[in-house]
């Protein structure tokens, strides 16, 4: 896509993305909560962090590759969970997972999704994770474990951080909330984005009518312009431990916590047999005042050591994000907006451009840094003030 040929960065398939999108879209995919601080605080805290060129290092054998869970993957980054994907591109979480299997990376289904664990199963089986918002009737989200079990699904995702409804202020200006009901305004605007309209919308509209929710439980598979009455019964603000102890007993494969930021919770987890631990402020989405990822990470990496498998997300951007998040104890990022925007702007190709993007700069960061495998990644390539043992800026 000619598009595509002009987008150098994240930054610009995000640019890409924007003009295709209509406004409320983009701003759902690409925005955060309230005065939106831990959006910006994501990035600013990766950026603080400066690494140091090492020289005369013979570097022309290295990879991106790594093992994760045992499996080898192409670089250490997952597609993390996003219920907006099948709005940016019509179907876009198959076009997002047949991206992930080409790229050799995991990807993951979100519980929002517009496209089925099934589809998704048959046509870009290479490494599924599936994540879960808990419902508060049990037994619903204990149909949605069975399902991503009998679809030979890896992981189960079970996401923390989101027990209320986040306070997206921007939405409900855009008049974009679920029961779907487009304000004029809106209308408005998908009128000024044809392309939008004809590939995505009314693709939908001529095969299965509206999008719909496809990996709610029945009663709850409706278009999103009827209210299935969700609101109550997705609930979360009971969630506790004990789910967590019911989970384990009912998921035979990998079972991730996402959205864990304090250690004694990392500790806890690892003690109710938890595999991996997901270090992630949503994305910025949710509370406005939580810190950033890659400045907790240390501490949660550092007290969990080898009971469990460390993930970071939120913030990533650039690959050499990934190469500071593995520094600190990562074994791996999740990426959200990043490869939405490349889907958002031309589908698998778009999202595969994102990948591409991502591990280039990884790769040359990696070089940069004198290190020819990943697990050579350590805090010996930051930069620290003299008079602090903690990284600081420069």
């Amino acid at each position: 896509m000619a598009a595509l040929d002009t987008c150098y960065n994240v930054f610009d398939l995000r640019e890409a993305a924007r003009r295709r999108l209509p406004k409320a879209v983009f701003e759902f995919v690409d925005r955060s909560t309230e005065d939106e601080l831990a959006l910006r605080n994501n990035r600013a805290a990766f950026e603080k962090i400066k690494l140091m060129h090492r020289a005369l290092v013979d570097v022309s054998g290295r990879t991106t590759k790594t093992t994760l869970f045992g499996r080898e993957i192409a670089l250490p980054m997952a597609i993390a969970p996003t219920g907006a994907a099948g709005l940016c591109w019509h179907e876009g979480e198959l076009e997002l997972a047949r991206a992930a299997a080409r790229a050799k990376i995991p990807f993951t289904l979100a519980t929002g999704a517009m496209t089925s664990m099934e589809k998704i199963a048959r046509e870009a089986n290479f490494r599924l994770w599936f994540q879960l918002y808990v419902w508060k009737q049990r037994e619903l989200s204990y149909q949605l474990i069975d399902r991503a079990k009998n679809n030979g699904f890896e992981a189960l995702i079970v996401t923390t951080d989101t027990i209320v409804p986040p306070n997206r202020e921007y939405n409900a200006r855009n008049g974009f909330s679920l029961p779907f009901h487009p304000t004029w305004r809106f209308t408005a605007d998908i009128m000024r984005h044809p392309t939008w309209f004809a590939t995505v919308l009314l693709k939908y509209f001529r095969t299965i009518g509206m999008p719909r929710m496809e990996n709610y439980p029945d009663p709850y598979r409706r278009p999103i312009t009827t209210d299935p009455g969700t609101r109550e019964v997705m609930r979360q603000d009971s969630l506790n431990w004990d789910d967590i102890r019911i989970f384990r007993d009912k998921w035979p494969g990998i079972l991730m916590l996402k959205g864990i930021n304090r250690a004694d919770d990392a500790l806890k987890a690892v003690g109710y047999g938890v595999d991996g631990l997901i270090v992630s402020n949503h994305g910025g989405r949710n509370m406005d005042s939580a810190a950033a990822t890659i400045d907790m990470l240390p501490d949660i990496a550092e007290a969990v050591g080898n009971k469990a498998t460390v993930l970071l997300d939120s913030g990533v951007r650039r690959g050499s994000d990934i190469v500071k998040a593995v520094a600190l104890g990562a074994k791996c990022v999740l990426t959200g907006r990043a490869t939405l925007y490349g889907t958002a702007a031309g589908g698998e190709a778009g999202a595969s451009k994102a990948v591409d993007i991502i591990r280039t700069e990884m790769d040359k960061t990696m070089a940069y840094t004198g290190c020819n495998r990943v697990d050579e990644i350590s805090t010996d390539i930051f930069f620290a003030s003299r008079d602090s043992n903690r990284l600081m800026a420069v």
